[in-house]
């Protein structure tokens, strides 16, 4: 049983350190990055299985169900884990990144 507590509205940092002692706990901390990222793309798949049958896309009717809330957190879970290995403050990685895309025109 884990004694580890998200902060109620934590902000991103909070969720990064989060994951980062989680991972301590379990025994990932030790993952590669390659590692880490294969798993990531295994819930992407499960993440598109949702999509392909809430988007009425043919798929196979004896499929396990999935639960699109657990699969987005099981996704958020992995972005932190690999910002964590590669020394990212995702938190400032976005507000850099925000700040670039507001200088780009959408078209």
């Amino acid at each position: 049983m884990s004694n580890l507590n998200l902060p109620y509205n934590p902000t991103l940092k909070d969720s990064q350190q989060y994951v980062d002692e989680l991972c301590k706990e379990r025994g990932f901390d030790k993952e590669t990055l390659t590692e880490a990222f294969v798993l990531f793309t295994e819930e992407v798949g499960e993440m598109a299985r949702i999509v392909r049958k809430t988007s009425g896309v043919k798929t196979d009717a004896t499929a396990k169900g999935l639960n699109a809330a657990d699969e987005l957190a099981d996704l958020l879970i992995y972005i932190l884990h690999m910002a964590n290995i590669l020394e990212v403050d995702l938190e400032e990685a976005f507000r850099q990144k925000e700040d670039k895309n507001k200088q780009r025109r959408w078209i």
